[in-house]
């Protein structure tokens, strides 16, 4: 595996610790600045919007760029927008910066996954889209929960300059490893590649992502306030079971990109099958400490091992979309991170009830099921019509 696949899974850690670190930096953003929990928490959707609305337009932009360039400037201005966010006093700003860090965020990471695939052999392809999200699982594992020590023992401010501080390294890594070569495949333009969407694997392939990250985040959103108010432990437990939840997800992204290779095979289904009965399995036992915990460590490994899969097949079936292939990935991805909280705080403010957040997950993993029963079906019986 080329060392230069880990030099992006290391930018990719300290831009999934920014994503997710607001969860517990919430509070004191709040205070400090004035303005209400839910102002502050609104903070969250900016970035998943960002996230969203970034990637197809920085993947089009840089498309031509070098690739050093586009992945040095990515990184530099997501530095910039940190230190900006850590120094200012008014809260618009600090949405404003929040939006802007999504952005080059979606568009670094989509052109990182072009480069990951780019710089190995097929047979490695899945391994290396699996390393590189492996950053953002590690930043569950470990960035969230020391973000939220930093942000409780040296104020928000402090996290925020640490991201910063950790973007330095890989930014010099990318000025010195990067490779300097432009996109490739340039006789096709972003609007070919943009057809590509048309593809009835592609768009199965990005439904299913939107589905499974959203019953993932539905539930992350609210783990922490499942074991305090819930189960009834102690706030010190709470960094403990989000690493669970981490651990469980570093080992599902590993185990992925040994055995993916970008089809729907089998496995995958079955695994997919599975997904909504272990969020339904949460819901029913959150109230007690040590299900919760086993819980939350094979939901995060199932949800992150499938997800990764799910991002390797639209690679894989895309393989035409060489700049846009990784921005489809992350507005899918994105659009589930954004959808499936949203659904599970209605859930949640009708019922009172937290643990509603994991059935609103295994509604969405259910209907993912649905949608490749249905899709299977469809090529079946495509299959029986066109041997007639």
């Amino acid at each position: 595996m080329p060392l230069f696949v880990y030099v992006l899974s290391l930018a990719v850690f300290a831009q999934g610790t920014s994503e997710f670190m607001l969860a517990g930096l919430v509070p004191g953003i709040a205070h400090d600045m004035s303005v209400s929990v839910a102002a502050a928490a609104s903070l969250t959707s900016a970035y998943a919007i960002g996230m969203i609305v970034g990637a197809p337009p920085m993947a089009a932009l840089s498309a031509r760029w070098p690739r050093r360039r586009a992945l040095a400037g990515f990184l530099a201005a997501f530095i910039v927008v940190h230190v900006i966010g850590a120094v200012t006093a008014s809260f618009p700003v600090l949405f404003g910066t929040r939006i802007a860090a999504a952005i080059v965020n979606a568009g670094f990471l989509a052109v990182a996954m072009s480069v990951a695939t780019a710089l190995t052999v097929p047979a490695e392809q899945a391994r290396a889209t699996a390393i590189l999200l492996s950053g953002v699982t590690l930043s569950c594992v470990a960035g969230v929960p020391a973000g939220a020590m930093l942000g409780d023992r040296s104020g928000w401010r402090s996290a925020f300059w640490a991201v910063a501080a950790l973007c330095l390294p890989a930014l010099a890594l990318v000025f010195r490893s990067a490779p300097a070569s432009a996109a490739r495949h340039h006789d096709v333009s972003i609007r070919q590649e943009a057809r590509e969407l048309r593809s009835r694997p592609l768009q199965l392939a990005l439904t299913l992502a939107a589905l499974v990250n959203g019953a993932t985040f539905a539930t992350f959103a609210y783990l922490a306030v499942i074991a305090t108010d819930i189960a009834h432990l102690p706030d010190s437990a709470v960094p403990g079971l989000l690493a669970a939840f981490g651990a469980g997800a570093f080992i599902g992204v590993t185990a992925a990109g040994r055995i993916g290779d970008g089809q729907l095979r089998r496995g995958l289904i079955l695994t997919l099958y599975a997904l909504p009965a272990g969020w339904a399995v949460l819901a029913a036992t959150g109230a007690r400490t040590a299900p919760l915990f086993i819980v939350t460590i094979i939901q995060g490994g199932l949800s992150f091992g499938i997800g990764s899969t799910l991002v390797n097949r639209v690679m894989f079936v895309a393989s035409r979309a060489t700049s846009l292939s990784g921005s489809f990935a992350t507005v899918a991805l994105n659009a589930g991170a954004f959808l499936g909280p949203l659904l599970a705080g209605i859930a949640t403010a009708t019922t009172h009830d937290y643990r509603d957040a994991a059935w609103v997950s295994a509604l969405l993993a259910a209907t993912a099921a649905v949608v490749i029963v249905v899709s299977r079906r469809r090529a079946t019986h495509a299959d029986v019509t066109e041997a007639r």
